[in-house]
């Protein structure tokens, strides 16, 4: 199998040499022995250890072990499977909970990638799930061959939309997954005096919206799930101990899970 990487030193396409990726220009990257490749040179690194750290993906791994957002998970599947793709790119793929789900459902020829700057994130989901190709990498800047990708996937990510034009294969599709107007909205409720209820996400220049879909279910939480919930979004450092002994008084609390699942296609011209 031909992989899709190309250099992120000098852009030329990365051969599978053994057990390394090879350049022309004899830039070599090793897979680690988990099965992913470090395609992060140092010099676009913005701190030593970028990206969520272990103790973030350690709390994502205990909460999507709940399935708590298997409702999401399976919905993105059935939208990537129905457009018969060759390739997938997931940008930002964390531990790999929605990759490893998308492959599943994809035949074995389909070839998809996870890719995150998390070592932490890469280094479990490459460990676990083998049915993926997974790499440390900027999706700001990400490894990839233009136009290579029949779908693009941003789960809760950043949205870069010139690198998702360059990867976006002109008859592609890019699915962005963000939160639903009252995402979590009781938990927020808790920290700020009033709730900005989230809006749907802007379209990427260059692309146009196909289809945009509203998911929503308000589940019971065991208050040790909530907790790991918590450490996985940007709001976790509001939360204080008052808030989390509060928290506590309940073995378990009623929160919304909403989503957008905005599907968008290139415009052409």
């Amino acid at each position: 199998m031909t992989l899709m990487y190309r250099c992120p030193l000098c852009d030329e396409p990365l051969l599978l040499n053994n057990k390394s990726l090879q350049c022309k220009n004899r830039h070599q990257f090793d897979f680690a022995k988990e099965g992913y490749v470090n395609l992060l040179p140092v010099q676009n690194k913005n701190s030593k250890q970028p990206g969520d750290n272990l103790e973030m993906v350690q709390a994502r791994r205990a909460f999507f072990a709940t399935e708590h957002y298997a409702f999401l998970r399976d919905a993105i599947a059935e939208r990537i499977t129905t457009t018969e793709p060759s390739s997938v790119i997931d940008l930002g793929c964390g531990e790999g909970f929605y990759t490893q789900a998308f492959a599943k459902q994809l035949p074995d020829e389909t070839q998809v990638y996870g890719v995150d700057i998390s070592k932490s994130a890469v280094k479990y989901a490459a460990k676990r799930y083998k049915n993926v190709n997974f790499s440390v990498a900027s999706i700001k800047q990400a490894p990839f061959e233009n136009q290579t990708a029949d779908v693009l996937v941003s789960i809760f990510a950043p949205v870069f939309s010139d690198e998702l034009h360059r990867l976006c294969h002109e008859n592609g599709t890019v699915i962005i997954v963000s939160p639903g107007p009252t995402h979590l909205f009781e938990l927020k409720a808790r920290i700020y005096d009033e709730v900005n209820l989230h809006e749907p996400v802007t379209c990427p220049e260059g692309f146009k919206l196909k289809k945009q879909t509203h998911l929503e279910q308000c589940q019971s939480l065991p208050t040790s799930v909530i907790e790991h919930l918590i450490m996985m979004t940007p709001f976790a450092w509001k939360f204080k101990a008052s808030h989390y002994q509060d928290l506590n008084q309940a073995p378990e609390h009623m929160v919304t899970l909403s989503f957008y699942i905005s599907e968008f296609v290139p415009n052409k011209v």
